[in-house]
């Protein structure tokens, strides 16, 4: 039975508590693991090493931080096998979307801020004869970092990476339900040479050590990717003790077709951005719209390659949909689906749980589902599913669809098929997202910002918006 320990001052220890919560495979409906179910003391114990290295840290020159970064991207590269199997294994996702995205994005990120941070700039104002006028960025200091089980390694090191690339130490909590890679990312920090306390991952549950987390007094930022609801009562702690907040949220996010647009690839690209990952990425587009002169071809395309998506062991080759990521979820997702069925919705495909025979037998599948003629202002078209379900609506004019595409307490991103680039530009400025993509979909430079408008969050991520986030601007004025 594999064992996750906490990694506190460069040391893998047990929980304070000596309780451990259960790892299970959602392929197989398996527990293959304990994780440490951690609390308050182990918190501070993290917090105060933190807080030990963070002089020494922050000293280093950053070319020096950024080398070491590298390093740790380098080694995920080298392991890159043995992390793409644990992410499958924790997460039911196919082995192959783990070894083509999930890890080399963990490695990327590392890459990335590694040598981001030595081309971070500051900004000096000169008055003419009277003063001069520089800007002077500090990390923060020590920061949490808070990340979900659908992206489980590749979310946890884009948070990870920039608050180590600009001189903060880190307390990091994965998601009790996929804590497997983030306990191996602790083995290789110490390989690349990170010092002790400047990375430490405490495992656990929300309400244990996440609440705890975000309470702890030394803890100056947090950066959190999951839930709205999570997020808000993160808000609602963070707020009175004045630490700094990104806040990475939920969406319901529309993908526009409209009838000029390359019709082929629209649909190939709305089968990956509708039912990647089993529908558990946040960017995924649940909502399709298709401008009524091509409704009827999109929908007969769209079922044909819908058809071809083969739910199976995420272990095999031709498995294109994997394990949803727990039993709990698997009966929320059910419970939607038959409310699309209350709501008069008509079922075009999938819908059913899916036995999967030999290993899989127990695990919890679900076939990709297809429904059309709900109304847009009902509650499957405006609450976060986060699940292989997806509703085809057609529409009229731009302004209709622009207007149902606005119309959630969601802001994070959309997808708008179209050749005429006059209205790409047009109808993209007028969607309420924080990410818009034209003509593709999760295509992602790491130098842009990224977040959410409205209910899916506060902030942004990516590039410099990041380390400016994980540090704090000091103005200098010296009279000349």
């Amino acid at each position: 039975m594999l064992q996750l320990h906490n990694f506190i001052g460069g040391e893998f220890l047990p929980p304070a508590s000596g309780s451990y919560l259960p790892v299970v495979n959602p392929a197989t409906g398996q527990v293959f693991g304990q994780v440490a179910d951690s609390g308050p003391a182990d918190i501070d114990r993290a917090v105060q090493a933190a807080t030990a290295a963070l002089p020494g840290w922050r000293a280093l020159p950053p070319e020096e931080r950024g080398r070491r970064l590298v390093k740790l991207a380098e080694l995920i590269d080298r392991d890159l096998e043995t992390l793409a199997r644990a992410e499958s294994e924790d997460n039911g996702k196919p082995l192959a979307l783990a070894r083509t995205l999930d890890i080399p994005r963990a490695a990327s990120n590392f890459a990335f801020f590694g040598t981001a941070a030595q081309h971070f700039a500051t900004e000096a104002h000169v008055q003419e004869g009277l003063a001069l006028n520089y800007t002077v960025r500090h990390p923060v200091g020590v920061v949490a970092c808070i990340s979900p089980w659908n992206l489980p390694l590749y979310l946890f090191t884009w948070k990870i990476a920039p608050a180590l690339a600009a001189g903060c130490c880190v307390v990091a909590k994965p998601s009790e339900l996929t804590p497997y890679t983030a306990y191996l990312l602790s083995e290789l920090s110490r390989e690349a040479g990170l010092p002790p306390g400047v990375l430490n991952i405490v495992h656990g549950s929300g309400p244990g050590a996440g609440q705890a987390l975000v309470e702890h007094p030394g803890i100056r930022a947090i950066s959190f990717t999951r839930g709205t609801a999570t997020g808000a009562r993160i808000a609602r702690t963070a707020a009175p003790q004045f630490k700094k907040l990104s806040l990475e949220l939920g969406g319901k996010n529309p993908n526009l077709l409209f009838a000029d647009c390359d019709l082929a690839e629209a649909v190939q690209t709305s089968i990956r951005s509708s039912f990647a990952n089993q529908g558990q990425i946040c960017l995924c587009g649940s909502r399709i719209f298709v401008e009524r002169p091509i409704y009827e071809a999109f929908k007969a395309a769209f079922l044909a390659q819908v058809r071809e998506l083969t739910v199976g062991d995420p272990l095999e080759a031709t498995t294109r949909q994997g394990a949803i990521v727990s039993e709990a979820h698997l009966r929320k997702i059910l419970s939607y689906i038959e409310l699309a069925h209350q709501a008069g919705g008509q079922l075009l495909a999938g819908g059913r749980q899916v036995q999967v025979p030999g290993r899989c037998t127990n695990g919890y599948f679900l076939e990709p589902t297809v429904f059309e003629g709900l109304a847009p202002d009902c509650r499957v078209n405006q609450e976060e599913i986060f699940g292989p379900v997806v509703t085809l609506t057609p529409f009229d004019t731009e302004e209709e669809v622009v207007a149902w595409a606005n119309g959630t307490d969601y802001g994070l991103s959309a997808t708008l098929w179209t050749r005429d680039l006059t209205r790409a530009h047009r109808v993209a400025q007028q969607l309420q997202a924080g990410v818009v993509w034209v003509n593709t979909w999760l295509h992602r430079d790491l130098r842009t910002p990224f977040g959410g408008m409205k209910n899916s969050g506060v902030g942004r991520e990516g590039g410099l918006e990041a380390l400016r986030f994980f540090t704090e601007a000091q103005n200098v004025c010296v009279k000349l």
